[in-house]
C-alpha cells in the first residue's frame, strides 16, 4: 500500500530550513560588516599609517668624508666613487645559491666569498652587505642586465676611501674600516649611532680615528617611493648630507718619503718637530704597511701575516713602542745635575772607566776611562762614570720630579689615539708597581738612561724640542689645520705654549756647548762632517739584554735581535732652531752608527734642500711640487725592554 505525503508538513519544513539558511546568511554578513566598519573606523588611522610606511621609506644618505692633505697640499686620503655588488641576505632564500649563479656573470673569488661570509656572520642584521667592490663598467653591465633573476641582488655606487700613497706615512694617517658589531654595540649605548646613519665605515687608527667626529660629516635623508619589492621609485623629498671636514698635515710627506727609504729593511722609529710650532714634520714607523688592505675588509691570511711578522709592521713604534734612552739621556740629566745644585759646571771628577758602589763596578763605555772630566766634556765624551755618580749624588725622586715636566713618563697629548706613557722610574712607582722599595744600587743606571727607564721616541723628540726652545713647552700635533668647506672656516689644531719650564740661561748655554761639541769632536762628528750648519746633538745606544761584569759586549757573537739599539737625538741650527729630532734604529748597533746619519740627512733636506748622491727615485709615488705650484688645501706589541739594570748593566754611547 502507498504512503500519501503531508505536503502541508513539507512546506513548514522547507519554510523552516529557508529561515534558518536566512538567518546564517544575515548573521554571517552582519559578522562581515561588524568587521569591516572595525577595519575601516576604528583601526584607519593604524593601517593608514602602516600602508604609507609601505609605500614611502626614509633612506639616510651617508656623507662624504673629509679629505687628507700634507703641509705641502699633497692628497693623503681620498674618496672615489665605484660600483659595489650588494646582497640583502633577509631577501633571500639561497644566498650560496645565488652567489653562485652571480659568479656565473662576473668573477668571483675565495676572497670575495670569505669575506661576505666573515660580514654575514659579524653583521645578521645589516640590510646590505657588499660582495664584491669597485665593479668594472663591463661587470655592472652584465649584472645590472640579469638583476630580475635574483631577489634581493643590486649594484650600488659608493664612494670608497683611498690612499694614494700606499704604505707612506700609514701609521700617522691610519684607515677606515667596516663598523664592527661591537663598535656599534658602543655607539648605541652613546646614543651616537643616529650620527652614523647609512654609514658603514669609520675611522680605526692614526689621524683617521682621532679626527673622526671632524672627518665623518653629517649624514643626510632621501624620503622615497618604493616598490612592493622594495625598490625607490621616485624621491619624495630630500635632506642634503654635509661632507666632513678635510684636514692638512702638519707631516710634509717628501720627507717622510724619504726617511721611510733611507731606514730600508730596518726597524725603527723617527719623530721630527719644528720647535717653534709644535708641527711634526716627520712621523715614521718602520716598517709601514698598506692601508688600503683594511678598507673593504682584510682577508685572514693577509691579517695573519701583518700579525705573526716578527717586525711588527702595524706597531706604531713612534707612539706605543718603548726603548731605554741611552746615553741620549745625559743632556738632560746635564741640566738636572746643575738646575738642582748636586754639582757645579766646574766640578770635576775622576773617570777611571767604572763606577763603584757598595762592591760593585757599573761600566764605562769607554773601560780605559776618560780621565779628568767635568759637566760639558762629560756631554762630549759621554763619560758613563759621571752621570752614574751624579745620578746617585742627586737620588732617583729628584731624577724624577726634573724630568717630568719635559714629557719624559707622560703622555705629550699628540693628536694621536693610544699613546703609551712608557716608565720614568721614581721610589712611589717601583713601591706601586712591584711593591717593592727602591734600592740605591738601582739609581746609577737611570743617570744613563738604562735601567727602568722606557720612553717613546716622540717623547725624547718632544723634549729635544722643548730643549732648543729654551724651555718651552708647545703641544706636539700632526693635523696643523682644519678646514670646514661648508662654512669656509680654517682653524689651526695648537695656538700657543702650554708652559716655560724655568732653567738658568747660563746652564742651557753650557749643555747646548756639549751638545755642539759632540758633532764637532765627539761621537757625532763623522756624520756631521762637513755640515753647513751648527747641530747639537747627542748619540747613544741603548741595551737590549743585560751583560755580565764579566762579559765583553760582542754584537758578532749575539743575534740581532739581541743586540744594541742606535740612538740620536739633535736640534739644528742652533742659534735659531728648525727642527728638532730623535730616532732609533732597532738592533742599529752604536748611535754613531746607524741613527747619526740619518739625522745628519734629515738637517740637510729641511735646512738646505739636499738629498744624499746616493738617493735614487726617493719621492716615487709623492708628486713633487715646485714653489710656484704649491696650492693651498682645496674647498671642496711594543718592544720588550731592557731589564732593569744593577752593577750588571752597562752603558755604551
Amino acid at each position: 500500500m502507498v504512503e500519501v505525503g503531508n505536503p502541508e508538513r513539507d512546506i513548514r519544513r522547507l519554510r523552516w530550513r529557508l529561515a534558518f539558511a536566512a538567518s546564517a546568511v544575515i548573521a554571517l554578513f552582519g559578522v562581515i560588516v561588524a568587521r569591516f566598519v572595525w577595519l575601516q573606523v576604528y583601526q584607519h588611522d593604524e593601517f593608514h599609517a602602516q600602508a604609507e610606511d609601505n609605500r614611502i621609506a626614509v633612506v639616510p644618505v651617508p656623507p662624504a668624508r673629509g679629505l687628507i692633505y700634507d703641509r705641502n697640499g699633497v692628497l693623503l686620503a681620498e674618496n672615489v666613487s665605484a660600483y659595489t655588488l650588494e646582497l640583502a641576505p633577509r631577501q633571500i632564500k639561497n644566498i650560496e645559491a645565488t652567489i653562485d649563479g652571480l659568479a656565473q656573470l662576473i668573477e668571483i673569488g675565495p676572497r670575495e666569498r670569505r669575506r661576505f661570509k666573515r660580514l654575514y656572520d659579524d653583521t645578521k642584521n645589516s640590510e646590505w652587505l657588499p660582495l664584491k667592490s669597485k665593479l668594472t663598467d663591463e661587470e655592472v653591465a652584465r649584472v645590472a642586465a640579469n638583476l630580475y633573476r635574483f631577489e634581493g641582488v643590486d649594484v650600488r655606487a659608493r664612494l670608497f676611501r683611498n690612499y694614494p700613497l700606499g704604505d707612506t706615512a700609514s701609521h700617522v694617517i691610519g684607515y677606515i674600516g667596516r663598523i664592527s658589531p661591537e663598535e656599534k654595540r658602543k655607539l648605541e649605548e652613546s646614543g651616537t649611532a643616529s650620527q652614523y646613519a647609512g654609514s658603514t665605515h669609520m675611522g680605526k687608527v692614526g689621524v683617521e680615528l682621532s679626527y673622526e667626529a671632524i672627518l665623518r660629516g653629517e649624514a643626510g635623508f632621501d624620503e622615497v617611493e618604493v616598490s612592493a619589492g622594495g625598490r625607490a621609485v621616485r624621491s619624495l623629498s630630500r635632506s642634503p648630507a654635509h661632507t666632513g671636514s678635510n684636514l692638512m698635515l702638519s707631516i710634509d710627506v717628501r720627507l717622510q718619503k724619504l726617511v721611510e727609504d733611507w731606514y730600508g729593511n730596518r726597524k725603527g722609529a723617527l719623530v721630527a718637530i719644528e720647535p717653534a710650532t709644535g708641527d711634526v714634520l716627520a712621523f715614521v714607523s718602520k716598517p709601514t704597511y698598506d692601508p688600503n688592505l683594511f678598507i673593504d675588509g682584510i682577508d685572514p691570511q693577509t691579517w695573519q701575516a701583518l700579525n705573526e711578522d716578527p717586525a711588527k709592521p702595524l706597531l706604531n713604534r713612534p707612539l706605543r713602542g718603548t726603548y731605554p734612552p741611552g746615553s741620549t739621556y745625559k743632556p738632560f740629566m746635564a741640566l738636572a745635575v746643575l738646575e738642582t745644585g748636586t754639582r757645579s759646571p766646574q766640578t770635576t771628577i775622576y773617570d777611571p772607566g767604572y763606577f763603584m758602589l757598595g762592591g760593585h763596578r757599573f761600566r764605562d763605555s769607554n773601560p780605559r776611562g776618560n780621565g779628568a772630566v767635568d759637566l760639558k766634556k762629560s756631554i762630549v765624551v759621554s763619560s758613563d762614570t759621571y752621570f752614574y755618580g751624579a745620578a746617585y749624588e742627586m737620588g732617583v725622586d729628584r731624577i724624577h720630579d726634573f724630568m717630568k715636566p719635559w714629557g719624559f713618563g707622560q703622555l705629550t697629548g699628540i693628536d694621536l689615539s693610544n699613546e703609551v706613557t712608557g716608565i720614568l722610574p721614581s721610589s712611589e712607582w717601583k713601591m706601586k708597581r712591584y711593591k717593592l722599595k727602591w734600592l740605591p744600587g738601582e739609581t746609577p743606571s737611570v743617570g744613563i738612561g738604562q735601567g727602568y727607564n722606557t720612553f717613546t721616541m716622540l717623547q725624547l723628540a718632544q723634549a729635544t724640542a722643548i730643549l732648543a726652545n729654551g724651555g718651552k713647552v708647545i703641544k706636539p700635533h700632526v693635523v696643523k689645520q682644519i678646514h670646514n668647506p661648508s662654512k669656509g672656516s680654517r682653524t689651526p689644531t695648537v695656538v700657543g705654549e702650554s708652559y716655560t719650564i724655568p732653567l738658568k740661561p747660563q746652564y742651557l748655554a753650557l749643555v747646548k756647548q756639549g751638545m755642539v761639541e759632540v758633532n764637532r769632536v765627539g761621537t757625532g762628528r763623522v756624520a756631521f762632517a762637513g755640515a753647513e750648519y751648527v747641530a747639537a746633538g747627542k748619540t747613544g745606544t741603548a741595551q737590549v739584554i743585560g751583560i755580565k761584569q764579566n762579559e765583553r759586549y760582542d754584537a758578532r757573537r749575539i743575534a740581532e735581535r739581541f743586540r744594541d739599539h742606535s740612538l740620536f737625538m739633535a736640534f739644528a741650527p742652533v742659534d735659531n732652531p728648525k727642527v728638532a729630532l730623535a730616532l732609533i734604529v732597532e738592533n742599529g748597533g752604536f748611535g754613531a752608527q746607524a741613527a747619526a746619519p740619518i739625522a745628519r740627512k734629515v738637517f740637510d733636506y729641511v735646512l738646505l734642500g739636499k738629498l744624499p748622491k746616493d738617493t735614487r727615485s726617493p719621492l716615487q709615488g709623492v708628486p713633487e711640487l715646485n714653489e710656484s705650484e704649491m696650492r693651498d688645501v682645496p674647498e671642496h706589541m711594543e718592544p720588550e725592554p731592557v731589564a732593569p739594570g744593577t752593577a750588571e748593566q752597562g752603558g755604551r754611547n
